[in-house]
């Protein structure tokens, strides 16, 4: 999600804005208040508090006109102090940041630390782990070698691989996210390429105490957790920014297989593309501002 995996430090640039409620649930009387930056960040923090149990939340950046990155293919680009802020706090709230092999390697991830100042916001916790989802195995040079290395969501041939980059137990094996099928074609909002069981892999990190699950991307990997009803709240942050073509969307990947056809049968063209899956819903959990920048939580269940 963010070009800088570290987040312990501020990052070059203005001071953290004031963010402006727009919308929050009636409970917390925030609706029209100004969270002013704050070192431990506890009313902001308030606002994004995870309901106890499993709980994966998902927080992506796009422009205006949709893309997911900026034109060095990384999301740092686009996105803003604003974002920098509500970025630090989800950070501070949760247990692991669960990642795809590719957004770790373009984005730089490093071992994940806590961010200056919000330490108090983990009430206890452990460290923040990362966990990273791969079918090679391979993962960046920036996680190999380290005092804490991430956990690594793979198959059998995958954790061979990895077995030389990291320990054993870190290596969390888990089958083909296909498996179940046997052989039978994906639906609409299946993912249509097999690769580690997202389902099994949020399972084993569970089992090692790791409930509060950060997902930063990328698309892909996005793309199949929702497409296997397995994420609980997605945050997006748009800001004012204008990418033009090329960029992906948050949510990455080919139309669904089973709907490569649009609705009406008509073959797919340039300006009649292929239809996506069935619209899901979502709820406003609450809306930030500043400036032209937006910050929403949306609830998926």
């Amino acid at each position: 999600m963010s070009a800088v995996s570290d987040v312990t430090t501020a990052p070059q640039g203005p001071p953290l804005p004031v963010l402006d409620v727009l919308l929050a649930p009636d409970e917390t009387g925030l609706t029209g208040a100004r969270l002013e930056p704050s070192p431990d960040e506890e009313a902001l923090a308030a606002l994004y508090a995870p309901p106890p149990g499993r709980h994966v939340r998902a927080n992506m950046v796009a422009s205006v006109d949709g893309g997911a990155w900026g034109p060095d293919h990384r999301s740092g680009t686009i996105n803003d102090a604003a974002d920098w802020r509500v970025f630090r706090v989800l950070r501070a709230l949760t247990d692991v940041v669960l990642v795809g092999a590719g957004t770790a390697r373009a984005e730089g991830y490093t071992a994940l630390g806590v961010p200056r100042g919000l330490e108090r916001l983990r009430a206890g916790r452990g460290p923040i782990e990362l966990a990273v989802v791969t079918r090679s195995g391979r993962l960046p040079a920036s996680l190999v070698g380290r005092e804490r290395p991430p956990y690594v969501l793979t198959g059998a041939h995958g954790a061979a691989v990895a077995a030389a980059s990291v320990p054993a137990d870190r290596i969390l094996v888990v089958g083909p996210d296909d498996a179940a099928h046997h052989g039978e074609p994906p639906t609409a909002r299946e993912p249509a390429t097999s690769g580690p069981d997202l389902r099994a892999g949020l399972a084993a990190l569970a089992e090692r105490g790791l409930d509060r699950v950060l997902c930063e991307g990328g698309p892909h990997l996005l793309a199949d957790l929702l497409a296997l009803d397995l994420v609980d709240e997605l945050c997006v942050t748009t800001t004012p920014v204008l990418v033009g073509p090329g960029p992906g969307r948050i949510v990455g990947g080919p139309p669904p297989a089973a709907l490569d056809l649009r609705a009406d049968g008509a073959p797919e063209t340039p300006d009649r593309p292929a239809a996506s899956a069935a619209p899901a819903s979502a709820r406003l959990a609450h809306l930030l501002r500043s400036d032209g920048t937006l910050a929403a939580r949306w609830a998926l269940r």
